[in-house]
């Protein structure tokens, strides 16, 4: 696995005042250090730099938990610099400014305006300067000067946990820091660069560090870019309201052109070699991007009219933050389907004041509903991905309201009444307000008692509504399971939370789970705006703690649409043992109670069983459409299968012993250079229930964690 570079941040003492580095190393300089993409000095960046960092630095130097929020993974980031401020910060009383790459600074200069340091020599660019006044270079010195101790295992001297103390040294007082934590070299606690690779490195630093300018668009993409930004602003109100709608649910999508179908098990045979972030500028198509700054994908932009532009991603992937969607002319004309055949009227434009743009039932309104259900349903692996892979990149606060292991089906949107959600839709639009609009420094308990007892009149309303439906002759089964239209594999997800961070997989995948959710319409645009288009990581503790409570009420949401497909028996049952030692009025918000209690459903069930025979009635419905591709039985020969299965009857003790993640490398013949297969590990913790906010420990079941393996690589850390 790649290693990584760590800058760590904190308080320092300075120990060189500004006047005395000029003294030492001359005047602040503006530098760029990007050169031609056609240069041998761009050339030997791409094929000989770039390959160290990724293998040595990127994992940990890439997302937002790169410490010091120094970034390897671009030329823009090593030209930022890192920062003494923390992005993940749980308790702070007032929301931090945001400080995301290529949004709210465009130049080194406006990155050390908002007090970002240099990792590199900014000073008279002497060869020996470069090396002694590059933190990035010190760093990987002091490695190599004090390597690893010979102990198999690390001494106290490291602090590893996910809230150790962390130091960012700038050039001022790197000398303090190589004298106070000798062995606290580059990579941190891990081992150093090999020789040739520091040296690669050293030379490169001594150069300058001279990188590449991002290579043109090839002509054939920039015409696509053309056909799209045209496409994407219209002037009309009804082109402007769906393209605002598109723009608010793939704003963290990287955009790449492709022929491959869409919403089939067609998988791509490559990574695409350019992507785009779809971005709203302040220029229209032929002028150069000016991105709009804004905390969220709908706050007021500040300006007249604003464009959406496909802004080139530059830098290394990471599989963390990597939300590869599709486009091409399969995709046009699919969404010309949804949202410009129809026969509907927008007559006026809702503005971005926070009520109403913080809504999306009342934003968009308009638009019909099975028109936006169906664009996030289609690729809803996607949109589940959002809050997996989204500027969280890893948070036990905003993961822990999640099991480590459940299943996702969708209801169909063919089974709508669309005119009859629409009238719903509008009726329950105040209950229907999600935390984001108290915007990023929100209150705790007042919002908690006021969006609880909204949350509990929609759902009382819904339970009216749904009750008014079946006495109208519509049942309560199968049929109102979405099949993804024979075809598509996003009808079926499976969800592995790993303390900290999750993974988003296309099927049922691994043993039965305790918990499964069944997602409608309003549920999954609530899910994309609670905790993708309104979070903010920078936000105060209020903000990230309303929204994880909030996110309470979506969980056992999801739950309860499941339920309501059992026997009234069977739901007390399962609520009462998904939902051990939590209040009654946590269980009052599942349908199990006769207040809320829908009429038994519409499905003869015929074992003691019924939620595991509910589940395999699911799999021959959900047919051909459910992904087979982390199946053992679809990959994995049959003596290996059986190997490796005694792994997936692990429980207890011997499953606590096991880390969250881990990949099993296996080798025929006991050749590590002949038919290596990869597996993932994944260890999937018991909890009495998930309502415990800040003390999940107290509600921890070592007895029902078990393990799970799956016949690929899984996972992003």
């Amino acid at each position: 696995m790649a290693l990584a570079l760590l800058v760590i941040s904190g308080c320092a003492t300075y120990t060189l005042s500004e006047y005395q580095l000029t003294e030492r190393y001359g005047d602040t300089l503006v530098l760029d250090r990007r050169v031609s993409p056609t240069s041998d000095q761009a050339h030997h960046f791409r094929n000989t730099i770039q390959p160290i960092l990724e293998q040595r630095c990127v994992v940990c130097h890439g997302c937002y938990d790169a410490p010091c929020q120094l970034k390897l993974s671009s030329a823009e980031g090593i030209l930022r610099g890192a920062s003494q401020e923390k992005v993940y910060d749980g308790t702070r009383i007032l929301a931090a400014n945001p400080s995301r790459m290529g949004i709210d600074a465009l130049s080194t200069e406006q990155w050390r305006a908002k007090g970002f340091f240099p990792v590199l020599n900014e000073r008279s660019q002497i060869p020996e300067f470069n090396q002694q006044n590059s933190s990035f270079y010190q760093l990987l010195a002091l490695k190599q000067q004090h390597p690893l101790p010979d102990d198999k295992h690390l001494s106290d001297d490291f602090s590893l946990g996910l809230d150790r103390e962390q130091f960012c040294p700038t050039p001022a007082d790197i000398e303090d820091y190589k004298n106070e934590k000798p062995l606290w070299g580059m990579p941190y606690a891990l081992p150093a660069l090999s020789q040739q690779e520091h040296d690669l490195l050293q030379n490169w630093i001594t150069q300058g560090a001279p990188m590449g300018l991002p290579a043109e668009v090839p002509v054939a993409l920039q015409r696509q870019i053309t056909k799209w930004e045209r496409f994407l602003n219209q002037d009309d109100l009804k082109s402007r309201l769906w393209s605002r709608y598109i723009y608010e649910h793939l704003f963290l999508a990287s955009l790449y052109f492709s022929e491959t179908p869409l919403f089939t098990h067609v998988q791509e045979t490559q990574s695409p070699t350019h992507t785009f972030k779809l971005v709203r500028s302040a220029t229209p198509p032929g002028l150069p991007i000016q991105p709009i700054a804004t905390r969220r994908p709908y706050d007021d932009p500040g300006v007249a009219r604003i464009y959406y532009r496909l802004m080139p991603e530059h830098g290394s992937r990471l599989s963390k933050t990597f939300m590869p969607y599709r486009l091409n002319d399969e995709r046009m004309e699919w969404i010309k389907q949804l949202f410009v055949t129809p026969d509907y009227e927008v007559t006026h434009w809702p503005g971005y004041d926070t009520p109403v743009a913080a809504n999306p039932f009342v934003a968009f309104q308009a638009l019909p509903v099975n028109a936006r259900y169906r664009f996030m349903l289609q690729e809803s692996k996607f949109i589940i991905q959002g809050f997996i892979k989204g500027p969280v990149c890893r948070g036990q606060v905003a993961l822990n309201v999640i099991d480590d292991h459940f299943w996702v089906a969708f209801v169909d949107p063919d089974k709508h009444d669309a005119a009859f959600l629409e009238r719903f839709l509008v009726e329950q639009s105040e209950n229907l307000r999600l935390p984001g609009e108290a915007e990023s420094n929100a209150g705790i308990v007042t919002n908690w008692i006021k969006y609880s007892q909204a949350h509990n009149q929609y759902l009382q309303a819904k339970t009216r509504a749904m009750r008014t439906r079946l006495s109208k002759q519509e049942q309560l089964n199968l049929d109102l399971i979405w099949a993804g239209d024979k075809t598509n594999p996003s009808s079926a997800l499976t969800i592995f939370r790993h303390f900290d961070s999750s993974t988003v997989l296309e099927g049922w995948v691994g043993q039965e789970p305790k918990t499964l959710w069944l997602i409608s319409y309003p549920l999954l645009e609530r899910i994309h705006y609670l905790l993708v288009a309104q979070f903010d990581v920078y936000g105060n503790i209020g903000h990230q703690l309303i929204t994880r409570l909030y996110m309470d009420f979506l969980r056992m949401e999801g739950e309860s649409n499941f339920l309501a497909l059992l026997p009234y028996a069977e739901r007390q049952r399962l609520t009462n043992y998904w939902y051990r030692d939590t209040p009654t009025r946590v269980r009052e918000h599942l349908v199990n109670f006769e207040k809320n209690l829908l009429g038994e459903p519409s499905i003869q069930y015929t074992s003691a069983q019924p939620k595991q025979e509910l589940i395999g009635l699911m799999r021959s419905h959900l047919g051909t459409a459910m992904s087979q591709r982390y199946s053992p039985h679809a990959s994995v020969p049959n003596t290996l299968q059986l190997a490796l299965q005694p792994l997936n009857h692990m429980q207890g003790k011997a499953a606590t012993l096991m880390p969250e993640l881990a990949i099993l490398m296996v080798s025929a013949n006991n050749d590590p250079d002949q038919d290596l297969s990869l597996f993932t590990l994944v260890r999937n913790t018991g909890h009495s229930n998930l309502n415990g906010l800040l003390y999940e420990s107290l509600n921890l079941l070592p007895k029902e964690d078990y393990l799970t393996w799956i016949p690929s690589v899984a996972g992003a850390y």
